[in-house]
């Protein structure tokens, strides 16, 4: 009884298995199988039979599966069909790729100012005056994520972007601030979520990409996303109400590029070179008496990417301006270039970048660009920045300055008090926790001076961390 209980488990453990490879090229070795078992007396008679019918049945019935799929099941399922992407987080439908990416950062921030006085007043200054304070704030960086989606139709490539930058720290929504106005360190805030990527891509090769919506712009682009400062914290502009993000080097050595609405050409990468050039919603003067927007606003942009045997290359040139027509009558065109390079050798990278302006003002785009009758105001400034990178450490220096002239004598005798020049130096330390995770502590020594001999200083020191996904 118990020989014929194995017999009977052998029987359908080789059921199992005859079914499973019973194809018409295997018919013959599966009978010849069978065959031999039943010689053996591990099958018996009706077993055996059984089988063997089996057998015939699975091999007659697998012969119409092994057909070709007709085209129209195949692109079916080719269209079910979901794939990993590459790199980042996401995956493609269909032909259609969605991504998601995003940024966090954190940081605990200490400053040390002046405690505010006479001679501490600069018109445009990027320090604080007001003694020591500490807060939890983001850095340069608000937090962000981000979602794209692309596909191909018709031979050219389709992109739709969005890009959501909300702050860790409460906004008070401020006239003319935004997601980006002043911080309200008080209980029962909400922190300020700035929009500030909604555009579509449209490229082909050998042609070169379309991009309208909003996005970062063109001039002043390159200063902020090569400054070391851009993943930490750098001159605060005041760290008692954080606002939304930091300064880092706005103001400390360029002018910020902004998000801006625009319709701009990137051409396809030759010999190294790229070239952009668009067309931008016009800015009006935060300081003048409001203006017609008659005409738009240009910018261009030419980079260029080498490697020469161990050394790398980046180079860029960009330049900005536009027409202003205010409501007085008086018209005047804003205009400046930048121009810089970021070397690589080893482990060493050295950046260095300078603008010059007439017209466009200093910190932000069109501030304190004219005087009250509308002459316009002449800006420069640079940074120089090393950094050096040993296996999961990195250190780096920089120092920079933004400069700003009178229009004239008279702007001179109106505003004795208006910044002359802001300056800082930055020491910072990294530490590649994971690849998501990077610990960053840092150091940064501020000043701002007026035209007529005031000065407000000021020490910070940060430590936290920044994630990327």
């Amino acid at each position: 009884m118990k020989k014929q209980v194995i017999l009977s488990g052998c029987a359908m453990a080789l059921a199992l298995m005859v079914g499973a490879t019973a194809t018409p090229a295997m018919a013959g070795s599966n009978a010849e199988l069978l065959k031999r078992l039943h010689e053996k007396g591990i099958l018996s008679d009706d077993e055996y039979q059984s089988l063997l019918a089996g057998d015939k049945a699975d091999t007659a019935a697998a012969a119409p599966v092994a057909a070709a799929p007709t085209a129209p099941a195949a692109a079916l399922d080719d269209k079910r069909l979901i794939r990993m992407t590459d790199s980042g987080v996401g995956m493609e439908v269909g032909g259609v790729t969605f991504k998601v990416s995003g940024q966090v950062n954190g940081f605990y921030t200490h400053d040390s100012g002046q405690t505010p006085g006479a001679n501490t007043a600069v018109v445009g200054g990027v320090v604080a005056a007001g003694g020591n304070s500490s807060s939890i704030r983001n850095g340069l960086l608000p937090g962000y994520l981000k979602f794209d989606i692309t596909t191909r139709q018709a031979g050219w490539d389709i992109g739709a972007h969005f890009g959501m930058y909300p702050g860790i720290n409460s906004a008070t929504y401020a006239t003319g601030g935004g997601a980006n106005s002043g911080g309200q360190n008080t209980a029962l805030q909400t922190a300020g979520i700035d929009f500030r990527q909604t555009y579509m891509t449209v490229g082909r090769a050998g042609i070169g990409e379309f991009k309208l919506g909003r996005d970062i712009g063109l001039f002043g682009s390159e200063g902020i996303l090569n400054d070391m400062t851009l993943l930490a914290v750098g001159s605060t502009g005041g760290n008692v109400a954080p606002a939304n993000t930091s300064l880092g080097r706005i103001g400390v050595g360029y002018i910020y590029t902004d998000f801006q609405p625009q319709i701009t050409y990137t051409s396809p990468k030759i010999s190294g070179f790229t070239v952009s050039a668009g067309v931008f919603e016009p800015l009006q003067s935060l300081t003048g008496p409001g203006e017609t927007s008659a005409s738009p606003g240009f910018q261009g942009k030419i980079t260029y990417d080498g490697k020469f045997s161990d050394v790398t290359l980046r180079a860029w040139l960009s330049g900005i301006t536009q027409r202003h027509n205010r409501l007085d009558g008086v018209n005047y065109t804003g205009q400046g270039f930048d121009t810089g390079a970021k070397i690589g050798y080893g482990p060493l990278t050295l950046t260095g970048y300078y603008y010059r302006a007439a017209g466009l003002g200093t910190t932000a785009l069109n501030l304190f660009d004219t005087d009250a009758t509308g002459h316009r105001r002449d800006s420069q400034g640079f940074y120089l920045q090393g950094m050096g990178t040993f296996g999961k450490l990195s250190a780096g220096v920089s120092y920079g300055e933004s400069r700003l002239s009178y229009a004239n004598t008279s702007d001179a005798a109106a505003n004795p008090t208006l910044l002359k020049k802001n300056s800082s130096w930055v020491g910072q330390g990294r530490y590649s926790l994971t690849s998501w995770v990077t610990l960053i502590t840092e150091y940064v020594h501020t000043t701002s001076q007026a035209h007529n001999g005031n000065k407000a200083q000021g020490d910070t020191v940060a430590a936290g961390a920044i994630l990327f996904f």
